[in-house]
């Protein structure tokens, strides 16, 4: 195993807020991470940072053998690299589920449609919509909407994927579809750090948590960290189910 995510006292402030005060923790290739947290700890920042859409201020940020802290990081061939999901779909209404899915390869690889739609094909049914590629996203279900997101992503045939929240907007019948699907992308050795506030999810699924607080690391360790929390924070934490 290598390091394919490193922060090392990395720094990031908002005006004068500062979010992330000298965050430190590593991923591993094929390790799932998650990040938890209250709200305003700074894990959903920590996040952005690596595939970035936010800037390191102070410390240094490695992602894919790229030195996020410099100024000269190519953004667009790290995105080749890095997918990301978020809690909204973000997919675009005018076109189908499969459209959707194999646009960054054709205008960002330069993918023939053919090898594009074949693609795209495969990973609709991976997350189980290989039905639903010919619909258009006001024909699905949020859960629906979600896991077609997550499609986009991997077929751009990522090295390591981030999901933010991704189940924040979904009720609970539709959140395990979503969750099943990251699951199989951690038992297929998907490289992936997860900010969630889905404790049981993380439990049984991450390699790594990192509880955040109040713009650091504050505690860290295996699956069994929610159950051997050692500081009073993660131990509330966990207790209130947050």
């Amino acid at each position: 195993m290598n390091e394919i995510v490193r922060f090392d006292k990395v720094v990031k402030s908002f005006g004068s807020a500062q979010v992330l005060r000298g965050v430190s923790f590593s991923v591993e290739r094929g390790q799932v991470v998650a990040l938890i947290g209250r709200s305003g700890s700074g894990k959903t920042t920590a996040l952005r940072c690596i595939n970035g859409l936010e800037t390191v201020q102070d410390g240094e940020l490695h992602v894919c053998g790229r030195e996020m802290h410099r100024n000269n990081v190519d953004l667009h061939a790290l995105r080749k690299e890095v997918g990301i999901v978020f809690q909204s779909y973000n997919l675009f209404p005018h076109m189908t589920v499969l459209q959707n899915v194999t646009l960054g390869p054709r205008k960002v690889k330069a993918m023939a449609r053919a090898q594009a739609d074949e693609l795209g094909m495969r990973m609709l049914e991976k997350v189980g919509l290989g039905e639903r590629a010919g619909y258009y996203p006001e024909q699905l279900s949020g859960g629906q909407q979600q896991r077609a997101a997550i499609a986009r992503s991997l077929a751009m045939e990522p090295e390591l994927m981030l999901f933010d929240e991704v189940t924040s907007a979904l009720d609970p019948e539709l959140t395990g579809e979503v969750l099943k699907v990251i699951a199989g992308l951690a038992a297929d050795g998907m490289t992936m750090v997860l900010v969630t506030h889905e404790m049981e999810f993380a439990r049984s699924v991450a390699d790594r948590i990192v509880f955040m607080h109040q713009g650091v690391v504050w505690e860290t360790g295996g699956r069994d960290l929610l159950d051997n929390a050692t500081t009073p924070e993660l131990q509330q934490f966990v207790g209130n189910g947050l």
